[in-house]
């Protein structure tokens, strides 16, 4: 295969997975690696590669992310209090030190490769984390009248979020939109790497991006892999992003396929 031949490909995005041990009785506490379909779908519905890593030793990320075009962070574990210095606080759910470590290296990585990064929910807040953010444990400590952990079904939006005009994600979303909500941490300082562009009506920052124009590495705290198929606008971010990384492709000479 030639040179060209190589770089007619499409869009590789990497999707560091979770661990689940706890899923029927007949596979109770056999480790399976796996990330929520959603962002699968919503991926190949963009005509991009997802691919879905194991939780690896942290010196596997370089390659991994050389070999991709974008990375996507998803949710899940609450992120560990220990990485912004802080003991846990009561209401702190589960954590997954090893998947903190490995996200950690695969954000780092990328942010070193500037390799475009999409950050949802648990990914949004790890991402200002490592680059020196920290989080409300738990959102009692904040005197907020909104609903963040919804008992609307998950695929149903709950509250509305402003965003910032001139945005990327208000280019997704407009200067308003309603979203879903399942989630009981939340940004309180923001890394000087980042800028808010979306937030709740009780203040919360839900949506960051980029302060280098040259890192394209956007965040938000809503859900919108369980609402592609209730909302065509929630496939528009995918849609968005994977346009992001095509156009990022093109600059370093990599031809994504159509």
């Amino acid at each position: 295969m030639n040179e060209r031949g190589k770089a007619m490909r499409k869009p590789i995005i990497i999707i560091p997975g979770n661990l689940l041990t706890s899923y029927t009785e007949q596979f109770k506490g056999i480790p399976i690696n796996y990330t929520p379909n959603g962002f699968v779908k919503a991926l190949l519905r963009t005509n991009a590669t997802p691919l879905i890593l194991p939780i690896s030793d942290e010196q596997r990320a370089k390659e991994y992310v050389e070999m991709a075009d974008g990375v996507l962070l998803a949710g899940g574990q609450d992120v560990s209090p220990h990485l912004y210095h802080e003991e846990p606080h009561l209401k702190l759910g589960a954590t997954s030190p090893e998947r903190d470590t490995f996200e950690t290296a695969i954000i780092k990585e990328a942010w070193s490769q500037k390799k475009p990064m999409l950050a949802v929910c648990r990914g949004f807040q790890l991402m200002n984390v490592v680059f020196g953010g920290n989080l409300y444990q738990d959102l009692e400590d904040v005197s907020t009248s909104i609903q963040h952990v919804q008992t609307t079904p998950i695929d149903k939006p709950v509250h509305s979020v402003k965003l910032s005009p001139g945005s990327w994600l208000s280019g997704v979303y407009g200067e308003e939109y309603r979203v879903n909500s399942v989630h009981h941490q939340g940004i309180k300082d923001l890394s000087e790497n980042f800028r808010a562009v979306a937030w709740s009506k009780d203040g919360l920052v839900e949506g960051i991006e980029s302060m280098d124009k040259d890192q394209k590495a956007i965040g938000l705290q809503w859900h919108p892999e369980l609402m592609i198929d209730s909302d065509p606008i929630m496939q528009s971010l995918f849609d968005a992003f994977v346009e992001l990384v095509n156009n990022d492709m093109k600059n370093r000479n990599v031809t994504p396929s159509v």
